[in-house]
């Protein structure tokens, strides 16, 4: 099965969706997320995603007073959650800069009048961060949208995924193999929970992506010769800037270097089916003494 987000195809056989995660990295700065905007697009990406908060519901009761000490001054967590939130306007101004730069653009929605709040923007799909795996009322109201969804399965079990899963349904839906942990140890990459995840709704075909935190590229890299069929990466201008996801992101150079690269291996992948090729006729002309 594949599933179609904007003028792209997901699935076995098509060039992995490449997504530039921005999330908070624009640090409430509309100018800063136009920069990123792009820099996923000058570097081939398909997508960029942002989070969208109702901060009031969505942060955790024993979080919203705790003390975070920011650019802005010391205040509380809940406040700093307002501080680096867009407004509509804000939203519809980069939206409409992806559009621009030829990419499509939708969020993780983490409460569900946020899910209202970005379908009043048309967007082209939904993300689910893999904190939201075991919130099934929002994600009953992102299904009851009708629109793509991809799903992260990091901190959660198979049993709340296959909830997650039973909740959204499986016709338009894409997940993505993750682990939590900023920044990504290689040691708890688990890529073969790529492949375990395909064969587990392999009934209904669902594309498998894979979404990283690891500070380099291997770990991408080897995901998509495994099979992923989509990517996303944090992206920053500058893993040094304030923030607490600017570590785990890859900065401008290394994204170009992700895109190029994922490119090479998809072309590089074949089809597994042997020939000689037309490269291989000299020396083969020049080095074999016995005929067949």
């Amino acid at each position: 099965m594949s599933v179609r987000i904007g003028l792209s195809t997901i699935g076995a056989g098509n060039p992995a969706y490449l997504i530039g995660e921005i999330g908070l990295n624009h640090n409430g700065d509309v100018e800063i997320a136009k920069q990123l905007i792009d820099v996923a697009a000058d570097a081939g990406m398909q997508a960029v995603k942002f989070q969208k908060r109702t901060p009031e519901i969505s942060t955790p009761e024993h979080m919203k007073s705790m003390p975070r000490s920011t650019p802005w001054g010391d205040m509380t967590y809940l406040d700093y959650r307002y501080r680096v939130e867009f407004d509509r306007d804000q939203y519809i101004e980069i939206g409409d800069h992806a559009t621009l730069r030829g990419l499509d653009w939708f969020a993780s929605p983490w409460d569900e009048p946020s899910v209202a709040f970005l379908e009043d923007l048309n967007v082209v799909a939904y993300k689910i961060a893999s904190a939201s795996v075991t919130d099934l009322g929002m994600l009953a109201a992102v299904a009851a949208t009708g629109k793509p969804v991809i799903l992260s399965t990091g901190m959660s079990t198979m049993e709340q995924i296959d909830r997650a899963v039973s909740t959204l349904g499986t016709e338009r839906l894409v997940l993505m193999h993750a682990t939590s942990t900023y920044p990504l140890p290689p040691e708890e990459a688990n890529l073969r929970m790529i492949e375990t995840l395909a064969n587990r709704y392999a009934y209904a075909g669902v594309p498998v992506g894979y979404s990283g935190h690891e500070p380099g590229l291997q770990i991408s890299l080897a995901a998509v010769a495994l099979g992923a069929t989509a990517v996303e990466r944090h992206i920053t201008l500058d893993r040094t800037m304030w923030g607490s996801d600017h570590a785990a992101s890859l900065e401008p150079h290394g994204l170009r270097t992700l895109v190029r690269d994922i490119r090479i291996i998809e072309t590089a992948m074949g089809d597994g089916v042997k020939r000689i090729f037309p490269g291989e006729q000299a020396p083969l002309a020049k080095l074999r003494r016995v005929g067949a």
